[in-house]
């Protein structure tokens, strides 16, 4: 059997535990889990099981759960902007948004706290440019 770090494992468990697995699965869980017990054959159960997890891990990949903490948002964002000077609205406009608040939590926010974005102009914050 191969070793395992315990970082990546923790991790796994983590988000399998979060949601991403056995929550959304609870019923096809509960019915897998009585049909073994019922056959005495644990084979299904451990592929749903391997399933979910597989299924668990793909997702928090591709939403970059395990990662560097970029946010889907501050992704979008960063590609919206690519080397251009952009105001707020036509980032939001971009992005298809138009309630500011949200955006400035979840993208601009973000995005600047992370170091990827800069203000054009730091000492005014709500400037228009």
């Amino acid at each position: 059997m191969a070793n395992l770090d315990s970082a990546p494992l923790e991790i796994v468990v983590s988000l399998f535990a979060s949601g991403n697995g056995i929550r959304e699965r609870q019923d096809n869980y509960y019915r897998v889990l009585a049909e073994a017990d019922h056959s005495t054959e644990a084979t299904p159960f451990v592929e749903f099981m391997l399933q979910a997890l597989c299924d668990a891990i793909g997702e928090a990949v591709t939403t970059d759960q395990v990662g560097d903490h970029v946010t889907d948002q501050v992704r979008r964002l960063l590609e919206v902007v690519g080397n251009k000077k952009l105001n707020s609205t036509d980032l939001m406009h971009a992005l298809g948004l138009s309630h500011k608040p949200t955006f400035r939590k979840n993208y601009l926010n973000p995005a600047l706290d992370g170091g990827w974005l800069e203000r054009t102009q730091p000492d005014s914050p709500r400037s228009p440019t």
